[in-house]
Order: structure tokens, then sequence, then C-alpha cells
């Protein structure tokens, strides 16, 4: 039974990791069409941008949930030791994060969405600084992870938070950027600036590609 539980968890593990990955591909997809202002229209490219935001929901949704589900799974098959509550605080954690995502997004645009994404910012920061913790330790000391390549991915988790932190960061200018060319109409002015911001966004969001299919490779192939 117990071992049905652990295969059932990773079984899960691997659903959330498919729709995150497989989310962001379309979402990438969806931010490169919305750029290509010669062969659609701005309100077409509006059109790819609203889909844009509901496909995002996905990898949004599978982020949060990856939280606990990773303790979890690491938890019941033997790989850590933790304590029931670091587990449990863990499921609540990633459940008042993913109610946070859907709140901000049914409310988008309000002070309620705005109130959501900064309680939310601080609940990825300390989540961030607690992977970075637990697979720094984990690789300097041997516990409370002592297979290496568990560490590696506890790091490499903790660094894809700091990763997706930046594309927030370098994705703020956004919101004014593409209000003006709402306003304004479709031109250099207004698509440039538009432009050089999402260029420097991407490339924080191909590092986080890169930090997945890492994380990946660690946790099939398990190497040493």
């Amino acid at each position: 039974m117990s071992d049905m539980a652990y295969r059932s968890l990773v079984y899960a593990h691997l659903l959330l990791f498919v729709l995150w990955l497989g989310g962001d591909v379309g979402v990438f997809v969806l931010g490169q069409h919305f750029r290509r202002r010669t062969a659609y229209s701005l309100e077409q490219r509006l059109a790819l941008l609203k889909l844009l935001v509901a496909v995002d929901m996905g990898p949004r949704s599978a982020w949060a949930l990856m939280v606990p589900l990773s303790l979890s799974v690491a938890t019941a098959g033997g790989w850590v030791s933790l304590p029931f509550w670091l587990v449990g605080l863990a499921w609540v954690a990633g459940l008042a994060w993913l109610a946070l995502v859907w709140d901000a997004h049914l409310h988008d645009m309000t002070p309620r969405a705005a109130r959501d994404r900064r309680i939310e910012a601080w609940v990825k920061y300390a989540i961030a600084a607690f992977y970075l913790w637990l697979g720094a330790t984990s690789l300097l000391t041997g516990a409370p992870i002592a297979v290496p390549w568990l560490a590696w991915k506890a790091l490499l988790f903790g660094l894809i938070f700091i990763a997706a932190i930046l594309i927030d960061v370098a994705f703020k200018p956004v919101g004014p950027q593409l209000g003006r060319l709402i306003a304004e109409g479709s031109s250099d002015a207004t698509e440039l600036p538009l432009r050089r911001t999402m260029d420097r966004t991407r490339i924080f969001v191909l590092i986080v590609y890169a930090l997945l299919f890492v994380i990946a490779w660690l946790g099939v192939v398990k190497p040493g």
C-alpha cells in the first residue's frame, strides 16, 4: 500500500511537470506570435495576449502544487527525512499560494489582485530561500538530504524561483507599455519599448526552461 502511495505521488509529480513545462511552451509560442506586429492586427495580437494569460494559469498552478508534492515524494520515497509538520506546512503554503494565484487572476486589474500578488511575492521569496538553504546545506553537510542528486534538485528548484522573480521584475514595465500601445496604436514609439521589455524577460524564461530540463534529468537518471 505504501509503495502504491509513493508511485501515485510520483505519477502526480510527473503530471505537474508536464502541465508546467507544456503550458509554459504554449505561453512562449503565443508570446512569440504577439511580437509579430506585421503578421497580425492589433486586435488579433491582444486576443493572443488574453489567450496567453489564460494558458499561463496551468504552469502557475502546477508550480504552486509542485512545492508540497516534491517534498511529499521525497519523504514517501525515503530519500529525505522531514518532520510531518514541515510537509503539512508545505501543503498549507502551496494551497494558499494556489488560491492567491487564482484569486488574482479572477479579479485582475483590481486592488484585490494587486494585494494578492504582493502576498504571493513574499510567499515565493520565502520558498526560494527554503529550497536554496535545503539544497546548499545538504550538498555541504549531507543532511537533511543525503543523496547529492536530490540535493542538487532542491538547489536548482530554488534557482527557478529566483529566475521567476526576475521574470516578474523584468516584465513589470509591460503594463504601462501595453496600455500605451492600446491607447496610441501600433508604431515604433509604442512597439519598440514593449519589444525590448519582452526580450529581456525572455532571457529569464529560457533560464527556467534550462533548469527544468536539468531537474527532470536528475530525477529520472539519479546520477551517483
